[in-house]
């Protein structure tokens, strides 16, 4: 049961973060900026610049480039080897397909040659599929037969998923992330700077009251800059929280206990601003990259796969991804579960062991 004390003192530290124009920049503003960026984009990916050099001119080989251009993946631009080759160096094109003069030689075709830009190898599957999907039809047509099998393929998700609803559950974890860890570190190492914590050690305020106001506060920031971005999300693009947006908020709240106890932990260790900027970025910057915030967690090397989803972020972003986009439960028994679990007992054990109020008070 909450005390007038601890309703007090969380009133307090809600004015003061509100009055403090950094805070609120980087806190609320800066990541409500960063997220409408991406949703007004729609994050989706470009199409693949491609090439096309047509050395054999005939019916075929025309008909081959219509095909191509009709596929909304590839901007297609046809032109001589040696220009689009520059292009290909300069970045301006992704790949470039010479058709060579035989092409229309059956039974025995000349074979296309595949020029590529070795940074750009993600894209090689896409390109080399739908080239081999050109080439069949094209051969098809050719020998005037129909394919023996097909295959008809039927959506059971209510929408396509988009990138944006990849990215969106990612945004969220890492914004609660920041959000904690500078509602509780950074605001504890400034409240000893300035003396707050040695004035409420002499007053009759508990360690307890004072650390259940600050999470009530930070609480109360949270789900309001959250329930923005949930807003912006669902109102613009139509984004369907499939599992709800209760389980959604109790992922919230799990995490936020998590980076709360996390950033009690960072702020003990540290006696200034300037020595806990370290320690922040050094828990949280390997969290961005290797998180899966932007990018699924399988792209990564297959070691280190196992090390990145255990991380307190990965879990979180994972769960809230699972109920936004695929309706799952919020206490389903699996890994991303019980990885919650762990690192609830692991973050609220070493906060406690570290957080001596004598000591961070003085």
């Amino acid at each position: 049961m909450l005390t007038k004390p601890q309703i007090h003192l969380a009133s307090i530290f809600i004015k003061i973060f509100y009055r403090d124009r950094q805070s609120l920049f980087f806190s609320l503003l800066f990541p409500l900026i960063f997220t409408c960026i991406f949703l007004f984009s729609g994050g989706e990916p470009r199409p693949t610049k491609l090439g096309l050099v047509n050395q054999s001119q005939d019916e075929l080989s025309l008909k081959f480039i219509d095909l191509v251009k009709q596929e909304k993946a590839f901007i297609v631009k046809e032109g001589s080897e040696s220009e689009l080759k520059e292009d290909l160096i300069a970045a301006d094109q992704t790949a470039v397909i010479i058709i060579p003069e035989s092409f229309n030689q059956f039974p025995n075709p000349g074979k296309l040659r595949l020029l590529l830009d070795a940074s750009q190898v993600r894209q090689v599957d896409a390109i080399k599929d739908s080239l081999e999907a050109t080439l069949l039809s094209i051969e098809r047509e050719i020998r005037d037969i129909e394919p023996m099998f097909s295959l008809q393929l039927e959506d059971v998700k209510s929408r396509p998923q988009r990138y944006i609803d990849f990215l969106l559950p990612g945004i969220l974890a890492y914004m609660l992330m920041n959000l904690c860890i500078a509602g509780s570190g950074f605001n504890i190492v400034e409240y000893r700077r300035r003396g707050i914590l040695k004035r409420l050690f002499v007053t009759p305020i508990q360690p307890k009251d004072f650390i259940i106001s600050i999470v009530l506060a930070r609480m109360f920031i949270i789900m309001m800059q959250l329930s923005v971005i949930l807003g912006l999300a669902i109102g613009l693009l139509k984004i369907n929280i499939v599992g709800g947006l209760l389980p959604l908020y109790g992922v919230i709240l799990f995490g936020a206990f998590i980076f709360l106890c996390v950033g009690f932990f960072l702020g003990s260790l540290a006696k200034t601003q300037e020595s806990i900027r370290p320690l922040v970025l050094l828990f949280t910057f390997p969290q961005l990259i290797l998180s899966g915030i932007f990018f699924p967690i399988s792209y990564l090397p297959a070691l280190i796969q196992p090390i990145a989803s255990s991380l307190p972020l990965s879990v979180i972003a994972s769960t809230m991804r699972n109920i936004s986009n695929d309706g799952g439960a919020l206490f389903a028994i699996n890994f991303n579960f019980l990885g919650i679990i762990f690192w609830t007992f692991v973050s609220f054990f070493v906060a406690t062991k570290f957080f001596i109020w004598q000591k961070v008070a003085s």
